[in-house]
Parts: structure tokens; sequence; C-alpha cells
């Protein structure tokens, strides 16, 4: 049986300090949530106290009893599971996290969980956790704190509902020319499916390799480009029970069909989206931000001061890796099409090399005498025989595109005249197993709240594809081109 996995967040209008003087007290909750009659800490414990037990009556009249696991008061979160319980909550854990908001007057409170249900009461569980517990003890905190309770609607759309949608559809192989804006309904969601409401959608050189042809396979002409957006689920088909109306999501994965105002697809592959990730965020993040994480996670990890080469610094891949290379201790060396580019890459770069000409090979070895240890590479074959000039004895060569043109065949004896690794990553491989796929969101979304990665994002309506586009493959952007739908 799997585990359903249920996170809610919200901010508090009060002081990080006011708010956990009320969550750290693990008997408090009869005061504020508006499920429970009544509580007690068992055997005269205090309730800050890990180890502790509560036993509360709701007022439906089930009754449970939990635990507390942890309580950080440095951290400002603390974590609790279920011993006994008249709800059937399966190995039920559930944390509360507190941080504060920018100006410190506000407070970020997440609570999550994970926990199994009886076969065929998913959905009903989720809910329960998701609207009974969350939702209505988010609303019962502001009250107890003074704040006024907005109430929403989460509503579903009535069953079959067809609504209509903005699309760019590729008409044909060829230039940015191909792409096209029309109206096509998005139909109601099947079973393991939801229906989504795009607001951002993320623009990558994969794309641009859809639709000339050199990645033909993974979109037929008159289809939908695009594998990366942000959304909210306007709802859910049946067999669907860790997402409901109203939650945020990102994705990063094929099929095809990102570049739409509205989308039906399978719930399987969706991220669930922090409160400190903007949808912009997340579409700039998704897809590039995991490839950043694999390159510099799995793929190699970074020695402190160890030489690198990072191609397109200023780019929307090249900047995020970059700079997380850099927090990680390497020495960065970046190169970049122009001054201005430059100028940009400077911030988060140790040396930055203007290759508009497509050498650089010379410039990299007067600052490391014996090459970089890694080359993270978009270019492709264009600049084959200068990245081996680069890369040290025993290095290591990620390849994670070719927008200089496709790669001819690469011999294994060439590899062993510098006993060099060469590696041909594809993001899908690795996102495709769910718990390796979380764990790489969670830890980009991370970077991003800490200030590790700073993506520069730059904004083109839905029906400018074509114009993105063609920006994008004329080196005119830098930074992450999202779509507004």
């Amino acid at each position: 049986m799997g585990l359903q996995r249920i996170m809610r967040s919200t901010v508090i209008d009060a002081p990080i300090e006011r708010v956990w003087a009320v969550l750290r007290d693990f008997n408090s909750h009869a005061q504020w949530h508006p499920a429970i009659a009544d509580s007690r800490i068992e055997d005269g414990r205090r309730p800050d106290e890990v180890g502790c037990v509560r036993a509360f009556r709701l007022k439906d009249g089930g009754a449970l009893r939990e635990q507390l696991i942890l309580l950080s008061d440095r951290d400002h979160r603390l974590s609790y599971n279920i011993l006994d319980s008249t709800v059937p909550l399966q190995r039920y854990v559930a944390h509360v996290e507190l941080k504060p908001v920018t100006d410190g007057r506000r407070t970020f409170f997440r609570w999550h969980s994970t926990f199994g249900t009886p076969r065929g009461q998913e959905r009903e569980l989720a809910a329960l956790v998701a609207q009974g517990v969350y939702e209505a003890g988010f609303a019962g905190l502001k009250q107890h704190l003074g704040q006024p309770v907005a109430t929403s609607s989460r509503a579903a759309l009535p069953s079959g509902t067809v609504l209509p949608a903005q699309v760019i559809v590729l008409n044909g192989r060829g230039g940015p020319e191909q792409l096209k804006l029309v109206d096509r309904p998005a139909a109601p969601p099947g079973h393991g499916e939801v229906r989504l409401r795009q607001t951002a959608i993320g623009l990558n050189f994969i794309d641009v390799y859809v639709r000339n042809g050199q990645y033909a396979g993974l979109l037929e002409p008159g289809g939908v480009p695009g594998f990366e957006a942000a959304a909210t689920v306007l709802d859910i088909g049946p067999g669907v029970s860790h997402l409901l109306p109203g939650d945020r999501v990102a994705y990063a994965c094929p099929p095809a069909g990102a570049y739409a105002s509205v989308r039906t697809m399978s719930a399987e592959q969706l991220i669930a989206l922090p409160a400190h990730v903007s949808d912009e965020q997340a579409a700039a993040l998704a897809l590039k931000g995991m490839t950043a994480e694999y390159c510099l996670h799995r793929l190699h990890r970074i020695e402190r001061d160890e030489p690198i080469l990072v191609h397109a610094a200023a780019g929307a891949l090249g900047m995020l890796v970059a700079q997380w290379a850099k927090a990680l201790g390497a020495f960065v060396i970046g190169t970049v099409g122009s001054e201005d580019k430059a100028r940009r890459a400077r911030a988060y770069c140790d040396r930055v090399i203007v290759a508009s000409d497509g050498r650089f090979a010379e410039a990299v070895l007067q600052i490391t005498r014996h090459g970089v240890r890694l080359i993270v590479d978009g270019l492709g074959e264009r600049a084959r025989e200068e990245n081996f000039a680069a890369l040290a004895p025993t290095g290591h060569w990620i390849s994670v595109g070719q927008a200089g043109g496709k790669w001819a065949p690469v011999e294994a004896d060439w590899l062993t005249r510098k006993s060099v690794t060469l590696s041909r990553p594809v993001i899908f491989h690795y996102t495709a197993d769910a718990a390796r796929r979380e764990a790489m969101a969670r830890r980009v979304f991370d970077a991003l709240r800490d200030g590790i990665l700073q993506p520069a994002v730059t904004r083109y309506a839905l029906g400018a594809a074509a114009q993105a586009h063609a920006d994008l493959e004329a080196r005119r952007t830098t930074g992450q081109v999202v779509l507004v739908a």
C-alpha cells in the first residue's frame, strides 16, 4: 500500500515567536482547532516534552492519541505521529514548520504529513486531512490570534465540464513561425488525471529541438510543445487522492503539451509547490533547476576550489549551475557570448570568458594551467575540440544540450587520451522515479529559499511563443524565459 502525502501552507499575520508560542504547546490545539472538543496530556508530562502523548476527542465523537516525536525551538518545527485513532489513518506522521516572512512581522506556516489508508478511502481521507485538519486549523489559529479569516472555495467543476483554452500548436517542422496560437478545449480529467489552470510555462532549448526536428520523436506536427509549467489544479479525476482543487503544482516531464492556458494531464508527475515558490519561479526552475541538481549532486560531486567550466553562464541553465556550483565551493569559470552578458555572469562566476568566436580553451588553460575538472556544456558538436582541450586529465564532461549542432559519434579511444568521462544525461530518466523526483525538487526549492539560486525571469505572453523562440535561438535572452498564460 502506498502512502498519501498531503501538504498545506499559509501565512499568519503575526511574528514567528507569537505563533510558535501557541504551537509548541502540544496540548494547545484544543484552544484553537475547531474540530477538537477536549484534550489532555497523559501521565502528567509537560506539553512541550518530546515523547509526551496527547489524548483528545473530536467534536464528531472520534478520539485520537498522538505522540510528540520532535520539537525544535531553534528551527521552529515539531513532528508527531498517531498512536491510536478511530479515524483509519495508518502510519500517520505529521510535521509543522514555521519560517519568518521577509518583513519579520508575518509567519509562513507549513503543515504536511504522510499516511496510509484502507483501499477505497484514499480520496476521502486525503480531503479530511487537507481540509478538515490543516485548512480548518489554519483558519482556527488565525481566529485565535485575532485575525480575520478569509473564506475560499475549492468546489469542483461540474462533472464532464469542457473548458476553453488557448494553446500553441506546432504546424510543422522548421522555424519559430511554425508556432501558432489557437483555441482548443481542455477535456475533463479522466482516471488518474487532473485539469490545470496554467499560469507560467517554462521555455527550454528542448522545445527548439522538438520544433526544428532534432528531437522529432517527442512531438508530431499538430501537437502542443512544452514540458514545464506551474499551475493551479482546477479539478481531479477518479483515482487521484494526493491532490485537490486549488493546489499549486509544477511539472517537468513528457509528454509535450505545456504551451496551454488550461491542460488536462496525468497527475503522476506533478510536484506540490511550497508557498515560498512563486509560479514564475517554479516554471523557471522545475526542469532547469532539477537539471542543475543532478549535474552537481548526482553526476559529479563538487570539491572545494576545484575549477569548473560552465557554458552560457548568463543563460537559463548555465546561470543556475554557476550559482549553485559557486555556493558548493567550486572555482567557476563561465563563458558568455557578449560583454553585456559577461557583466551579469560576473555576479556569480569567479572568471568570465567572452567567447563570441567559439574559442575559449586557451583562456581556460591560462587561468587553470591544467584545465578544469568539470565542464557543463550545452553547446554540442561546435565546441567539441575546445572543450576537450580545456578539460583536465580524468575530468568529467557533462553534455546537457547541443545548441551549437548535433553531436557526431564519439570514439571511446578519443576519451582515453585524457582518461576523461563523458555523460549525456536526459532529465526525464532522473525524474521518472517519484521518490527521487521529489528529493530533487525539494533540494531545488530549498536552494531558492536559501538564496543560492536566483533566477532572472524574462516574460513573454503565451501568444508570443514564436518571438520567444526566435529570441532564445538568437541569444538575445538572459536567464530563464517564461510564457505567461
